[in-house]
């Protein structure tokens, strides 16, 4: 997965540009999670969203968020950024937030996405986060990477 983002920024909750690669490698699983501070079904996802993350690296597990931000100012973003885990993001008014809006169909937010090493999108993986996440969120995890290699 570290190839698809390589040479290519994200920034992490410090606001510190990062290389995409450098912050992906070895991760198992990456999903693109399409959100803004100023939607509030979005403010009520991504607290399920942290805690689901935060179980899944407790558990041992490999998962990455890369936040696709559709916020309307720079500091809206950095801000948002800090409710979620440790994720990295996108910065704010890069291409690829349009690109990936547009690849992945994503016309509302919140949308939570697993993407394999090619760019492919595997799985829309938001309902599983919501419905079943809470109860067992590795059990979750593990489905996906045995149903959706990463590597």
């Amino acid at each position: 997965m570290a190839e698809l983002f390589a040479g290519k920024p994200l920034i992490n909750q410090s606001g510190e540009t990062i290389d995409g690669g450098d912050a992906l490698r070895d991760k198992k699983v990456i999903a693109l999670y399409f959100s803004a501070m100023w939607c509030g079904s979005c403010r009520q996802f991504t607290p399920k969203l942290k805690r689901f993350y935060e179980a899944v690296r407790a558990g041992g597990r490999d998962l990455e968020v890369v936040l696709v931000s559709r916020d309307r100012e720079a500091e809206d973003l950095l801000e948002y950024l800090g409710h979620g885990g440790n994720w990295v993001a996108i910065p704010f008014g890069d291409e690829r937030i349009q690109e990936y809006l547009k690849k992945y169909e994503v016309p509302t937010i919140p949308a939570f996405k697993l993407i394999n090493n090619a760019g492919e999108l595997l799985h829309d993986a938001r309902a599983d986060v919501t419905e079943r996440g809470k109860d067992d969120p590795v059990a979750v995890f593990d489905e996906w990477a045995e149903k959706y290699p990463a590597n």
